[in-house]
């Protein structure tokens, strides 16, 4: 299983149509994020996910305007959003 380093927003992002079994992990920690089982095709430029591997792997914190701000659970990297009810199934989200 592959090592996958997420949310390094230099250069781009490489992982948006890679769908190869792995964990994606925190670029700047290697904190474990996301499993590739629960990445999902969207039409976002970043990579789509419905859950993350562990209950700690994120810290979430309210914006004002809607989403929740993403952190790594361990060393506080900014990773993106939660959009809430925007996942592949009926009730899961999409980070």
């Amino acid at each position: 299983m592959d090592e996958m380093s997420y949310c390094s927003f230099s250069g781009g992002e490489e992982y948006t149509n890679h769908f190869q079994p792995g964990i994606y992990v925190c670029a700047d920690c290697g904190h474990e994020l996301f499993s590739s089982s629960s990445k999902f095709q969207h039409s976002s430029p970043w990579p789509a996910f419905c859950q993350t591997i562990h209950p700690d792997s994120v810290s979430k914190h309210p914006e004002a305007w809607g989403p929740l701000k993403v952190c790594c659970g361990k060393c506080g990297n900014g990773l993106g959003h939660e959009f809430l009810y925007d996942g592949p199934k009926e009730g899961l989200s999409r980070f």
